[in-house]
């Protein structure tokens, strides 16, 4: 019984047929083997086992079937034979071809937009994440209703000749459809606007209190989640999965004793991610434009390392990012095979997993952020008491004792320094740039 117990829980969801196409029209959705890799490690992290792999050339797609008619027999047979119970899309397919290939496979054919989506909607835990999801997903369904609809006729006309021209008394359960996701898509727009209204409230708070933001972003499964783990002791999964974070995670870390930040991990960036989940996760990345620091954590154990960094820093600038400062912090080194490491300015090399460069980050970060802030012992006259209001406002007050003055121990900025400079202890004026 135990036996069948665990039979039942290893089922993966389904056998899957990787079809990937090359083709120099393409452009940027043409496949290659690195994206058929990253379909595999997709379409593993959605719960299901891929059984074979067909990667076809052609100077430029079928408008019908998208591959060649040869190629779909043989994927068909290839279905057969190693049961397999769908075929996955490593390209963009258009409503009509992806209705065509179901038809002449014989099993549910998805392409990377529909696996993405299906992934987001599994790993969606946040109010926020689950609206932008069920967003994304209307918007792609929208263009394909017509192909899940092809089992009902049009209705006929009050003249009962039959369906030319005319759409009958009712609507066509199509239209129905269609209007009542134009209604729903409209619905969430509005819900997502209020959780942002709530979220852009808070960010003021924070920046109010003057509290640095900073934003780890990077490539999926680059180790964002453990780097904010390591940092912060935060449980996030950190697991091996693609996308396996995809609401903003947000901690507070002490960085020194006179920095605190907020830190934020983002969802992974992807090669090929589909425009509408551009869009519809524009609100999880819009904390990068609000940022104060970026870490752009780069997975150096993978041989792609520098093509996906290249792909992070394109929708790093396509969100309108590119000014924030940006310190790159190269994870996994201690899984780096090559002779010389990265180095140079704002750049860092640790391992989350194993801990060692992330003083050297927390010192990176200080650095970075460091707008003059000092911990200071201030020694107040009690006429001046009325001070310590706003000093517990404005500053981090630490301890408080009183004895001849009002003894403070606080970490001011210097705006705060400014004003109570005369009574610090030892207090010297910072020096200038050019001095």
């Amino acid at each position: 019984m135990e036996e069948n117990k665990l039979k039942t829980v290893e089922q993966p969801r389904d056998r899957v047929v990787l079809v990937g196409l090359s083709s120099p029209v393409l452009k940027a959705d043409s496949a290659d083997e690195e994206s058929m890799d990253e379909l595999a490690a997709l379409v593993e992290t959605a719960g299901a086992v891929s059984v074979a792999t067909v990667l076809q050339n052609l100077p430029s797609p079928n408008p019908r079937s998208f591959i060649g008619e040869g190629k779909v027999a043989e994927i068909k047979e290839l279905i057969g034979s190693t049961e397999a119970t769908m075929a996955i899309f490593d390209n963009d397919l258009s409503p009509s071809q992806m209705r065509v290939l179901t038809e002449d496979l014989g099993v549910q054919v998805l392409d990377r937009s529909g696996l993405i989506l299906d992934i987001f909607a599994q790993r969606a835990k946040t109010k926020e994440g689950r609206l932008q999801v069920e967003l994304a997903q209307y918007q792609y369904l929208l263009p394909r209703l017509i192909g899940m609809w092809t089992h009902l006729e049009r209705q006929a006309g009050t003249s009962g000749k039959g369906p030319i021209g005319s759409k009958g008394p009712g609507e066509t359960q199509l239209e129905t459809d269609r209007r009542h996701i134009h209604r729903k898509i409209d619905k969430l727009k509005e819900d997502l606007d209020e959780v942002r209204r709530v979220r852009g409230t808070q960010r003021e708070r924070r920046m109010k209190n003057e509290i640095p933001v900073v934003a780890i972003v990077g490539y999926t499964n680059a180790g964002k989640s453990t780097l904010l783990n390591a940092l912060t002791g935060a449980d996030i999964p950190a697991n091996n999965r693609l996308f396996d974070t995809l609401d903003t995670t947000t901690r507070l870390l002490t960085v020194s004793d006179t920095l605190d930040v907020v830190i934020s991990d983002t969802v992974g960036f992807i090669r090929k991610l589909p425009h509408q989940l551009i869009d519809a996760f524009k609100a999880t990345l819009e904390e990068l434009e609000y940022a104060d620091l970026l870490l752009h954590v780069i997975d150096i154990s993978n041989p792609e390392w520098i093509a996906q960094a290249e792909v992070v820093d394109q929708l790093i600038h396509d969100l309108g990012a590119e000014g924030i400062p940006c310190i790159r912090v190269y994870n996994k080194s201690d899984l780096f095979y090559g002779d010389i490491r990265p180095h140079g300015e704002r750049t860092v090399n640790l391992s989350a997993r194993t801990g060692e460069g992330l003083d050297e980050l927390l010192r990176a970060i200080d650095a970075e952020l460091d707008k003059g802030t000092r911990r200071v012992t201030i020694h107040l006259p009690y006429d001046k008491g009325g001070w310590l209001d706003s000093l517990y406002r404005e500053a981090k007050v630490e301890s408080v004792e009183y004895g001849e003055t009002i003894d403070i121990v606080a970490v001011c900025t210097p705006r705060v320094l400014g004003r109570v400079k005369d009574y610090v202890e030892g207090y010297t004026e910072p020096k200038e740039d050019w001095e």
